[in-house]
């Protein structure tokens, strides 16, 4: 694909997954559309200064990244509640159906979690990013990566279930 940066070559071989990508985000496929829509208004007038061909998929992530969070900081509508506090609200999900959940299920819960969370994870699991690509997108370190990968599955793990996650074994509890 870096050899092959032409605008048309770029929507056919980008535009699902960077949807999909800000559908994670937003839960809204307007929104979703408008975000992915806007990614490639911004590669038509600043792509050419792309100087790594091969770093294009990253930099439209990250581009994408970049103009959620600033929506949703010009919105202002984003709001931050404990789960302590609405844990009566959250639906109890029995573990034998966690099998059979649906993606509209998953995204659902998805949007549950805190903001910091919930982009490691969808790009991991649903674009299938590698730690590195996620890091650069998100403009985090690699271990804050990994934290925020195996944070974020144990809330969404709650999320999904009535059981609590189990801790991985120590040497101290084997």
């Amino acid at each position: 694909m870096a050899e092959s940066l032409d605008f048309d070559g770029l929507v056919t071989a980008y535009y699902s997954r960077l949807y999909q990508f800000a559908f994670s985000l937003t839960r809204d496929e307007a929104e979703a559309g408008d975000l992915t829509q806007q990614t490639f208004c911004i590669w038509a007038e600043k792509g050419h200064q792309l100087r790594d061909k091969s770093k294009v998929k990253t930099w439209l992530f990250t581009t994408l990244h970049r103009e959620f969070l600033g929506a949703r900081r010009r919105q202002n509508k984003f709001q931050h509640i404990d789960i302590e506090f609405v844990g009566e609200e959250l639906p109890m999900i029995p573990p034998a159906s966690v099998n059979q959940l649906d993606t509209a299920q998953l995204v659902a819960a998805l949007a549950k979690l805190d903001e910091i969370y919930q982009a490691p994870v969808a790009l991991f699991y649903l674009q299938e990013c590698s730690y590195l690509e996620i890091a650069e997108v998100l403009e985090v370190p690699m271990g804050t990566v990994k934290s925020r990968l195996t944070r974020g599955l144990q809330k969404l793990y709650l999320l999904l279930t009535d059981e609590p996650a189990r801790p991985r074994p120590t040497r101290n509890n084997l």
